[in-house]
């Protein structure tokens, strides 16, 4: 995960919706209702497939279309497949930059 959070941050993602997608339960009313039902679907794919049932799906197809929600499920599983690849190869993510490629932070020390 922090790869990618450091990547939204890179594309101008705030510190407050990052945190609110870590604790989507306390941060509901920042997200629709659509939003929720994605995010929904994407922490199930994530750690249990299997578990996506028919009421998830019916909400889903009220929100998406078909189109859609293989698009959602693609990019779902590209994610994990990342996450998985870099955990287990133990590849740490990128040094932070700012917007013309520079090292920022701590990391600009270590250079």
């Amino acid at each position: 995960m922090s790869a990618h959070t450091a990547l939204a941050k890179q594309l101008g993602v705030s510190e407050a919706l990052l945190d609110a997608l870590y604790h989507i339960d306390t941060h509901r009313h920042l997200f629709s209702e659509r939003e929720l039902v994605a995010l929904r679907y994407a922490e199930i794919v994530t750690t249990s497939a299997r578990d996506v049932d028919e009421a998830l799906w019916d909400q889903l197809q009220a929100h998406f279309d078909d189109v859609q929600l293989v698009e959602i499920t693609s990019v779902i599983a590209l994610f994990n497949f990342f996450n998985r690849f870099a955990d287990a190869l133990r590849i740490a993510p990128p040094p932070p930059v700012d917007g013309v490629g520079n090292v920022t932070g701590d990391e600009k020390e270590k250079e």
